[in-house]
């Protein structure tokens, strides 16, 4: 019989996303765990990458990306950050966010480099530190509001570090950056040869008149620093999987020499149809956080009328919610319970951090039409405190 080596990520296996997409399946429950819309791109944007592929753009497109939209993500950068990049030589479009991380941390991480997390963290983050050879610090945020301990992040810091890895609007907890969050950052980087890799995916989904400091405002920082950004958050279309990286050129050197061996180029005619859809509709990621706050709005006052209790988010698509009135159960446990009983699924978060669990919370997406967040409460207004759902 063959034997297979030892697995390069024994404590990995299948996704919790995928987990718990499968038993929303199977159960007929409500898919609220999984971060997609259930409603269409724009159709302004489908009709453009109609017209890219009649037109004969189907073939390969350059390894970097289509040369319009690296000029049209130039263009936000500076319009939106006011940072002045060369398109050409610090933008990269890549698979979708996911790729542009691991293209980032295989980089520059080399066996026995460490990579600070703040946890919970994105579960795609350490796998990639591992495969890499590196050693991920882990760093909880604090339990109120899920900021971030800066003092600790400092003391964290070795001769080792290599990187540190930061989120915001944050997945899965909401939690946004503010300006004092990016001074603590520089000030503890100040005189270290530390980089950054910032996942900044739902840039634009920030509520309640809070402004989204992305690490691409801040010289210093960006310097230092590999910002990923998402299409597939911003105009609803995650099947598409197009993301883009924006780095300085030196670090997009490195990065492009892992991109062209993961993925080389991506679909030709969404890169096509992107570039002209941001150039005819650049108000659209202006607009996106009204869109979605409406939809949080909706969703935390329906979860008012249940046993489930939500600060509502700052960013990003997702919200937390404590069931601990309505059981003891672990998380985990709890999510499969709520989408066998109660037909709805959601996401444990303990998932997204090494140290044992400390709440009973866990995360909906409110990416869904109307009628799907009206469905859902409906179905959770039955769960009710130590009880379950009522029969």
């Amino acid at each position: 019989m063959l034997a297979l080596p030892a697995s390069k990520l024994p404590r990995v296996g299948t996704t919790i996303f995928t987990v718990m997409s499968r038993l929303a399946q199977e159960c007929g429950a409500i898919n609220l765990s999984q971060g997609f819309p259930d409603f269409d791109p724009p159709a302004r944007l489908v009709e453009l990458v109609t017209e890219s592929m009649r037109s004969g753009i189907n073939q390969y497109a350059p390894m970097a990306g289509w040369p319009a939209l690296l000029e049209a993500i130039g263009t936000k950068v500076r319009d939106l950050y006011g940072c002045e990049v060369d398109p050409q030589a610090s933008v990269t479009v890549t698979s979708g966010a996911t790729e542009a991380l691991f293209c980032a941390v295989h980089a520059v991480v080399r066996p026995g480099d460490e990579v600070i997390l703040l946890e919970p963290a994105y579960d795609s983050y350490e796998p990639a530190v591992e495969l890499a050879g590196g050693r991920a610090v882990r760093i909880p945020l604090l339990q109120a509001g899920y900021c971030v301990d800066w003092d600790r992040v400092r003391d964290a810091i070795t001769p080792r570090t290599r990187l540190v890895i930061v989120n915001s609007p944050h997945n899965p907890t909401g939690a946004v950056f503010s300006a004092a969050d990016l001074d603590a950052l520089e000030d503890v980087l100040r005189d270290t040869g530390v980089l950054v890799l910032s996942d900044e995916v739902y840039e634009h989904i920030v509520f309640d008149g809070r402004q989204h400091h992305s690490l691409l405002g801040r010289p210093a920082l960006a310097a230092r620093s590999f910002v990923v950004s998402s299409f597939g958050k911003t105009l609803h279309c995650t099947g598409w999987k197009v993301g883009y990286c924006v780095a300085p050129p030196a670090l997009t050197t490195e990065f492009r020499k892992v991109h062209q061996f993961v993925q080389f180029a991506v679909a030709a005619p969404m890169q096509a149809a992107l570039a002209r859809f941001l150039g005819e509709f650049p108000q659209h990621a202006r607009e996106l956080a009204q869109f979605y706050q409406h939809k949080r709005d909706r969703f935390c006052r329906l979860l008012e009328g249940t046993a489930l209790r939500c600060v509502p988010s700052g960013g990003t698509y997702f919200q937390l919610a404590d069931y601990a009135t309505v059981s003891d159960l672990p998380d985990v446990e709890f999510a499969r319970w709520l989408t066998r009983e109660a037909g709805v699924a959601a996401i444990p978060i303990s998932v997204f951090s090494a140290t044992p669990a400390t709440g009973q919370v866990v995360r909906f997406c409110f990416a869904k039409n109307d009628a799907t967040l009206d469905a859902a409460a409906e179905r959770l207004s039955r769960v009710t405190m130590n009880r379950g759902p009522i029969q």
